[in-house]
């Protein structure tokens, strides 16, 4: 076989490494390393000596560590074997990337696991020649951008689900609101990413997200918008009043569904509960809302209860709550009660607090 004169190599922007494909060469050859390329000499499977971009004459003076190897002779032509890797060092910028199938991901605001796609776009250029012709080209004679993406894209997808979970747990952000937070979700991720890339001799560049969609007929996405919508209607009208309100409402849904169970029937004592309901809520509205209440507001720190009624356990009940549901026959001495402190439901008639609350006074005297 003829000896090379001249070794170059032009090189496609979606290849990332070349082998020259000849590896007989001499001694006086010019070698041609375009602009972004670098030129790296092997032998044996080991990397010798690196030449940056311009064109040099070979001599024994500019290959010092092949030619410690092999003893060429000092001038002349003479002929010796290599390998001559190329090495593109462009940034390739059009890299796409997105998630095959949704990711499980526990919304941080609302504790509720959705399911989430993404998708966006990412750089990707050699840093680190000699490292990354180490770790990933081994006996191939081409490496292209295609290869990258088929051997990091499940790498990369596993990290990015993990880095999106840890940045929205980090700033609380829930996926309901996720769009308004792409630029700074994409900074974070091409910081957490980029780190597996750096030991193949990579750098990952401009990783982008482009979007992130969420399934909104999806039944935990129809959890998370409750979710999302209680939250909203007890910022507005305090915890305790939505509190009272939603334990009248089951008391009075008990009341209305006759025969569910033997302690609350009649739908008499639904309208009552229902009245009950509108003068409670309009007492603790009042002293809410009014600036100069008639009525002092209650004592901190009372004690609640937990009823069972209706088949359902209703909390946050104070001892004047209760009182007002044995009044209306909602409560009765059977209904079992429990609050903090006690070891188990007992029958309010034997709680000491409550206890009095069902003595029947004596009749009025007819003298």
């Amino acid at each position: 076989m003829a000896l090379i004169n001249v070794v170059k190599c032009p090189m496609l922007d979606s290849e990332l490494c070349l082998k020259f494909p000849v590896e007989d060469l001499r001694l006086g050859s010019q070698l041609v390393v375009y602009p972004s390329q670098v030129a790296i000499f092997v032998k044996g499977g080991k990397i010798y000596d690196l030449f940056t971009s311009g064109t040099y004459t070979l001599t024994t003076n500019n290959i010092p560590l092949l030619n410690k190897l092999i003893n060429l002779p000092f001038g002349g032509d003479s002929p010796f074997k290599a390998e001559v890797w190329f090495i593109n060092l462009t940034s390739k910028l059009d890299m796409k990337w997105g998630t095959p199938a949704p990711i499980q991901i526990e919304d941080p605001k609302y504790n509720i696991i959705i399911p989430v796609r993404a998708f966006g776009q990412y750089g990707l250029r050699v840093s680190s020649p000699e490292l990354f012709l180490k770790a990933l080209i081994g006996n191939m004679s081409t490496f292209s951008t295609e290869k990258v993406d088929s051997y990091f894209k499940g790498k990369l997808l596993s990290n990015l689900s993990v880095a999106i979970a840890e940045k929205t747990l980090k700033d609380n952000i829930s996926f309901l609101d996720i769009s308004s937070h792409l630029v700074e979700l994409s900074d974070y991720c091409n910081g957490a990413i980029n780190e597996h890339f750096v030991k193949y001799g990579l750098e990952l560049l401009e990783f982008s997200i482009i979007s992130i969609n969420i399934p909104q007929d999806d039944p935990s996405i129809v959890k998370l918008k409750e979710a999302k919508d209680l939250a909203a209607k007890i910022k507005i009208t305090g915890r305790d009043i939505y509190q009272m309100q939603r334990s009248f409402d089951v008391l009075e849904g008990a009341a209305n569904n006759q025969g569910a169970t033997g302690q609350v029937t009649g739908v008499g004592i639904g309208i009552g509960i229902g009245a009950g309901l509108n003068s409670q809520i309009g007492m603790m509205a009042g002293g809410v809302l009014n600036t100069n209440p008639v009525m002092p507001p209650p004592l901190p720190h009372q004690q609640t209860f937990f009823i069972y009624v209706g088949g359902q356990q209703i909390g946050g009940q104070t001892i004047p709550m209760i009182q007002q549901l044995i009044i209306k026959g909602s409560v009765g001495k059977e209904t079992l009660v429990w609050a903090q402190g006690m070891q188990d439901w007992m029958p309010a008639g034997q709680v000491p607090v409550l206890a009095n609350l069902f003595v029947t006074p004596p009749p009025v005297s007819g003298k």
